[in-house]
């Protein structure tokens, strides 16, 4: 029986630690192809590359894989992968990450990391975002490692709902053993931004991005109870924005004839 084919990228870039644990859990489970930024992408989201060219070279970074860095976003990547790197194989299984930093809540908007899994979804691909909540660029991940082969055994031999990816956070290393796994709802949460006003040597105006993380959910069947309290959370993530639990209301209560 042939090897699974797995993808992996990521947006902290082709070197980062997070992302050698990634390939050298994934060498367990199948055949790894690695395309990923050449540079770190964090916060571009599902941004894609227009009207700028996209570089691909082949680099030789992980013992006994395939690995090609891109000029582009994390969604570039996998879309090269995809239809050129690839060419006529198609992955089993996309993994993104494992990112430093959180990809809970409000943040999985922001996050190339989700980006590259949501590209896979949209291929039709079983996708999975790997995140650990440390944002250190030498942070602990030997914790984690068990956990991110679990999840993807359990991809690969169950699947995912089609047009679905997996938000996964991992809590960061803690004295006592992670506690399981909580399958989960998105908390409602957000960042409450403030921009400083900042000058440089040569007295010209720029701002800095700052600001809070705000918590408002008080209940325990989200992400952010779930990494609080040192369980693992896994997100089921769409790309259809659709609030289709307002399409009656919409037609219900609004007077188009009043326009």
């Amino acid at each position: 029986m042939p090897k699974p084919l797995i993808l992996v990228s990521n947006d902290d870039g082709i070197t980062s630690k997070g992302i050698r644990v990634l390939v050298s859990v994934m060498k367990r489970l199948g055949e790894v192809v690695v395309v990923a930024p050449d540079s770190p992408q964090s916060g571009m989201g599902h941004a894609i590359t227009i009207g700028e060219t996209l570089r691909l070279t082949e680099e030789e970074i992980f013992e006994d894989v395939k690995a090609y860095k891109s000029s582009g976003t994390p969604a570039d990547c996998v879309k090269l992968a995809k239809h050129y790197v690839l060419k006529d194989r198609t992955p089993d299984l996309v993994v993104s990450g494992i990112n430093h930093g959180s990809n809970t809540s409000i943040s999985v908007l922001y996050s190339g990391t989700m980006s590259a899994a949501i590209e896979g979804a949209l291929e039709g691909l079983p996708s999975i975002g790997f995140s650990l909540c440390d944002y250190s660029s030498n942070a602990d991940f030997s914790h984690v490692e068990e956990w991110v082969e679990k999840i993807a055994i359990q991809v690969l031999e169950n699947g995912i709902s089609k047009g679905v990816a997996l938000n996964v956070n991992f809590p960061p290393k803690r004295n006592e053993d992670i506690k399981g796994i909580k399958v989960c709802r998105q908390a409602d949460a957000k960042w409450q931004e403030e921009f400083d006003e900042r000058y440089d040597p040569n007295g010209r105006k720029y701002f800095w991005l700052a600001g809070n993380f705000v918590n408002f959910d008080k209940g325990e069947d989200n992400d952010e109870w779930a990494i609080a309290n040192n369980y693992v959370s896994i997100v089921p993530c769409q790309y259809d924005l659709t609030a289709h639990h307002s399409i009656s209301q919409i037609n219900k209560e609004w007077d188009w004839n009043k326009l």
